[in-house]
């Protein structure tokens, strides 16, 4: 094994560690569409379903078929029939739709038994447990049009579903429900993602999508100055729902974005637009910070705050890295938990991504900006600068005329924010009796 893969594997696997913590025993929703499956995803999609299950993730999946019930139609010279974007259901589509998902259920439980040696499903011991556990009414007749056997979810059996999940399986749930009467009705799977997570007060609720996610301006092209908006605040998608078309396609901005709407305002904490066509995209999404595609959050997920007792072992980890290659003097655990008080913490989703302290001289009327850390997985993200601002925020409160800095390594950022080089004697007498001569620091002084 490589050196190189050591030092790539080693960090990379620690920093995904907080996010395993926090997921395990949590309830993931994931509807998959039919062109996921006929795109040839499903291999790799199961494999990166049944990780996240290993780690103590309990997970429902939906699974589209609209692709497939075309195909079924097409076969027996028939075309698919919409209005408004649902499909009309008549008998033989019925009997299509029924073809269709028995054959992929059959396909998506062969994908979860794969065991082969060197592979990912290696060991990997995923029960796909089905049933009825969606009852269904009639869509009806609107605008003078009959949906036939187009159903709307009416009902989720969540005892049903969670003394299945409780048992360790994973749920799988086609686009079918059915009415008291036993009667079957064709559902979306978008439809009933939504229901489900909304019902089983999921942690998330993602959609494997044809998209790559919601642009920051979402009714301009792509391009380099209009990626993928990774954190859409709720407010903020409304909006662009309310400014958008009605999403009748899957490729319409409005399409998924109007069921993670509707799930985020009925408690679902976090859903998530991601697209299929990148190789691994829902562990890129669950276990890396920024993500791959949008998660529309009922507020923002990043947090300036001032640190506790329990963000100890946080600052802790985020600052080792550091400490080790020199950039910063080492600080033990005893010393962070007496001057916690002094530090600033940037956290995202219950993870510490940057920090510093300040240590004020009010005798000097000056205070120390000290352990200025920012974690290389968000440099770059202007973390550094709202720290700044909020030091110089808590600084003037106290009264300080002026913050300085000691560093060896980053003075042209401090110096590019307003920082001018002093000499070390300039420091406060307290200070200077800690300074090292040896590590030669610069001494870099703001005027508040």
């Amino acid at each position: 094994m490589s050196t190189v893969f050591n030092f790539t594997f080693v960090p990379w696997f620690r920093s995904v560690a907080p996010y395993i913590h926090k997921f395990r025993n949590q309830t993931f929703v994931v509807g998959i569409p039919g062109e996921a499956i006929a795109a040839g995803k499903l291999p790799n999609l199961a494999q990166d379903l049944a990780l996240i299950q290993s780690m103590g993730v309990r997970v429902v999946l939906v699974h589209g078929f609209r692709p497939q019930v075309n195909e079924q139609l097409a076969i027996k010279g028939q075309s698919a029939k919409y209005h408004h974007g649902v499909r009309i259901t008549d008998s033989l589509a019925l009997d299509c739709a029924q073809e269709a998902a028995g054959q992929l259920r059959y396909e998506i439980e062969a994908a979860f038994s794969q065991g082969l040696p060197n592979t990912p499903m290696a060991g990997a011991t995923v029960r796909v447990i089905s049933g009825n556990f969606i009852t269904a009414r009639p869509v009806g007749i609107i605008d003078g049009v009959d949906y036939q056997h187009s159903g709307l979810v009416r009902k989720v059996d969540v005892p049903g579903i969670m003394r299945t999940l409780d048992m360790g399986a994973l749920v799988l749930l086609s686009p079918f429900g059915f009415s008291p009467t036993g009667e079957a009705f064709n559902l979306s799977m978008e439809e009933v993602a939504t229901s489900v997570a909304i019902a089983l007060k999921a942690d998330k609720l993602l959609f494997l999508t044809e998209v790559p996610g919601i642009r920051m301006r979402p009714h301009e092209p792509a391009s380099e100055d209009n990626p993928v908006d990774t954190e859409l605040p709720l407010a903020q998608a409304v909006q662009i729902l309310a400014d958008s078309p009605r999403g009748l396609e899957p490729t319409d901005t409005a399409f998924y974005l109007q069921h993670c709407v509707k799930a985020c305002k009925a408690g679902v904490e976090r859903s998530h637009i991601i697209p299929f066509a990148v190789d691994g995209a829902m562990l890129l999404e669950v276990y890396v910070h920024d993500g791959i595609g949008t998660m529309v959050v009922d507020e923002k997920l990043e947090e300036l705050r001032e640190a506790t007792a329990d963000d100890v072992g946080g600052i802790l980890q985020l600052i080792e890295p550091f400490e080790k290659d020199g950039t910063l003097v080492k600080r033990n655990r005893t010393e962070i938990e007496r001057d916690i008080g002094h530090y600033t913490i940037v956290e995202h989703d219950g993870v510490i991504f940057a920090c510093a302290a300040l240590y004020p001289y009010p005798e000097a009327g000056t205070g120390e900006m000290a352990a200025v850390t920012v974690s290389p997985q968000v440099q770059g993200q202007g973390d550094g600068e709202k720290l700044l601002k909020r030091i110089e925020q808590r600084a003037r409160i106290m009264g300080l005329d002026s913050i300085f800095v000691l560093t060896t390594r980053t003075m042209h950022w401090f110096l590019k924010r307003g920082f001018v080089q002093v000499d070390p004697d300039w420091l406060p007498e307290a200070r200077k009796k800690k300074y090292n001569w040896d590590r030669k620091s610069m001494v870099l002084v703001k005027k508040l």
